[in-house]
């Protein structure tokens, strides 16, 4: 429930979804916008000027709002960092667990009868593969690939980091700095935790995916 704005405002107007051309109509007056995966480009933002003083973004990428358009209008724009950052790590590991030991595939083959079937007690349809010993590079170094980093050591892989900066690893026990390059051809997994921007925008592509 939203009703706990009301203790903040005169007017609080809710809208489940909204389509892109009613964006306009429906932002136009407000002092403030709460958004979730709302598309806010310079047309949005000039028209919504100068009433509009600050966005609220319920996600961690803001990539849908124009920040130049923003700044030009004098609209202070936040993200929520922080939120989801288990969430993902753990999403991250669900993912990697997957391509390791392909559980859904096994557990299809065994109530289909085929584990039952075969002559032999050690049974598997694709290679199964430990972390220990696996590299896995993480692509942007935030709290989120922080958290990532944090629960790789656990399953005894290495770690290697590529970020804008590099990144202070003395908490880690086998984290190390490395080009993009490097990380490209040496990692058995990668994971981005990088904002979409213009300078990381088709990072992965043709070219990088050639390097892996």
């Amino acid at each position: 429930s939203w009703n706990f704005l009301n203790q903040y405002a005169d007017e609080v107007s809710i809208y489940e979804r909204t389509a892109p051309n009613k964006v306009i109509n429906r932002a136009k007056g407000a002092d403030i916008l709460i958004i979730n995966k709302t598309v806010l480009g310079k047309a949005e933002l000039d028209a919504l000027a100068p009433e509009l003083k600050y966005i609220g973004l319920q996600s961690t990428g803001y990539n849908v709002v124009e920040l130049d358009a923003a700044t030009k209008n004098g609209v202070t724009v936040c993200n929520i960092p922080a939120y989801s950052t288990n969430a993902v790590a753990q999403q991250v590991f669900a993912f990697i667990l997957h391509f390791a030991n392909r559980i859904d595939l096994h557990s299809a083959s065994v109530h289909s009868g085929e584990w039952t079937a075969c002559p032999d007690f050690c049974y598997w349809k694709t290679p199964l593969s430990e972390l220990c010993g696996k590299t896995l590079g993480i692509i942007g170094f935030g709290s989120i690939g922080s958290k990532v980093a944090e629960i790789s050591e656990a399953f005894g892989m290495k770690i290697l980091v590529n970020s804008r900066t590099e990144k202070d690893l003395s908490a880690f026990k086998t984290a190390e700095n490395a080009d993009l390059s490097t990380l490209l051809s040496t990692a058995d997994y990668i994971s981005c935790h990088c904002p979409l921007t213009p300078s990381t925008t088709g990072l992965i592509n043709k070219e990088t995916i050639s390097k892996m």
